[in-house]
């Protein structure tokens, strides 16, 4: 599966982001799409998800500050990202989990600047 992710950038501290990811792929819809964030020497680990149903997981450290959401007419996953902070600075990945296949989008690097 073909992720294509874009949106990162360089942000002041209380700043704002989006980030999206487009899927080539038919069954976008009735997926699990989200987003993980790595920083170098630590293991990746989840920003957000949401299922085909709509069910939404955020890690707890963005809560009330992120949101994911979805457009199935256009196969894209959204992270919008408010309320930034330095610790948010990771290379962030998006993420299509169906079927027992886990596939990966390209790196985009988020870097908040304090």
């Amino acid at each position: 599966v073909q992720l294509q992710a874009s949106g990162g950038g360089l942000v002041q501290a209380g700043g704002s982001l989006r980030l999206s990811c487009a899927a080539a792929i038919s069954i976008f819809s009735i997926s699990t799409v989200g987003w993980y964030r790595q920083v170098p020497g630590k293991q990746r680990d989840l920003v957000a998800t949401i299922t085909g149903a709509g069910t939404i997981n955020y890690a707890d450290s963005v809560k009330g500050r992120f949101t994911i959401s979805r457009d199935n007419t256009r196969n894209t996953v959204y992270l919008q990202m408010n309320s930034l902070k330095s610790e948010d600075t990771a290379v962030y990945y998006c993420n299509l989990k169906w079927d027992g296949c886990d596939s990966w989008g390209q790196e985009t690097q988020v870097t908040v600047s304090s």
